[in-house]
């Protein structure tokens, strides 16, 4: 029995493996990483100058297994630790008093064989890409429907300006856009030339595309003016015009009324005309006519369209990737 452990003497060997003092700034700490074989056996000493308590003292075996802790201690004598496995450690020196603490570390280990004698323990870095992911709820579109609608439709008489019945020459038409519209059309024509006009653009919009129409029935030349801009309406000349402005708010139909300068988004002075509106997108609406004719009254036909766009929201967890670059630690062979 006496010869064994002679045998298991002879056959360990010490190194220092690190041997320092070390000054703590206040509420801070300092990190150490060595490498260890397996089976080795760690003797760690720790002293804290001028009898001073350091907060807290902690060996982890990495990546994460804490191997000893303590708390409020001004010294460690000869700790003892055996490696489980050939890896690296990371002893910690936590001082949270808001004054600094000189600290003297001395490290050692002692092989369980010889061969390993010449184990290196320094601890080098690389820089590796960490891949993470964060699970993120987001918003989606379940199901998007397309509406169109006719928003407005009217056929208002205008009296000439020296109208001897006394009635006005100018008129505020009224129409409220629906909560999701995403765009609009107009059509103004005046007396049978401009109703002759709004039927011959459905006629000439019937003939090519009809298959449009039959996959959705209110899809009209109003609607396809409003959706693409491409209009079959004719622009004619004549005498009958008509003085037109959209109006931007109330405050400003007040002032056309008392005939005081008002402002305005667009403004024509037409026999027909036919346009795309991307804007407004809701409320109300206000759109002035005037007949200027001295002596002729005139008819108009007006035609609103909106296009709306219903949508269903879902929610869903979708995973964020975020790539990063991180300090590893390594031994070498």
């Amino acid at each position: 029995m006496l010869v064994f452990v002679t045998t298991q003497l002879l056959a360990q060997s010490s190194a220092i493996v690190a041997e320092n003092t070390v000054r703590i700034a206040p509420e801070s700490e300092e990190t150490f990483y060595y490498g260890f074989a397996k089976g080795d056996e760690i003797v760690f000493n720790m002293e804290v100058e001028n009898d001073e308590l350091l907060n807290q003292v902690e060996i982890v075996e990495l990546p994460t297994t804490q191997r000893f802790m303590e708390c409020n201690t001004k010294r460690i004598r000869n700790k003892k630790i055996i490696a489980s496995q050939t890896g690296i450690y990371k002893f910690r020196l936590i001082n949270t008093a808001p004054v600094s603490h000189v600290c003297k570390l001395k490290i050692k280990r002692v092989t369980a064989d010889k061969s390993m004698a010449s184990f290196n323990s320094s601890v080098f870095w690389r820089t590796v890409q960490d891949t993470t992911y964060t699970p993120i709820e987001e918003k989606y579109v379940v199901k998007s429907d397309t509406l169109i609608q006719e928003i407005y439709s009217g056929n208002p008489q205008l009296s000439s300006r020296y109208a001897i019945t006394g009635n006005s020459n100018s008129q505020i038409i009224e129409f409220t856009l629906p909560e999701n519209t995403i765009i609009w059309s107009f059509f103004i024509g005046t007396g049978i030339q401009g109703k002759e006009v709004f039927e011959k653009a459905r006629t000439k919009f019937t003939l090519n595309a009809a298959s449009i129409i039959s996959k959705v029935p209110e899809y009209g030349p109003m609607a396809a003016l409003a959706l693409t801009g491409v209009s079959y309406f004719s622009n004619i000349q004549g005498e009958d015009n008509v003085k037109y402005w959209f109006l931007q708010d109330n405050k400003n139909v007040k002032l056309f009324l008392d005939h005081k300068s008002f402002l305005f988004y667009k403004r024509g002075d037409v026999i027909t005309e036919a346009a795309q509106m991307r804007s407004p997108l809701k409320g109300r609406v206000y759109l002035a006519v005037l007949n200027d004719n001295s002596f002729e009254p005139i008819q108009l036909t007006i035609k609103v369209t909106a296009v709306e766009q219903r949508q269903r929201w879902g929610t869903r967890i979708r995973q964020e990737m975020k790539v990063s670059n991180k300090q590893e630690p390594y031994l070498k062979d």
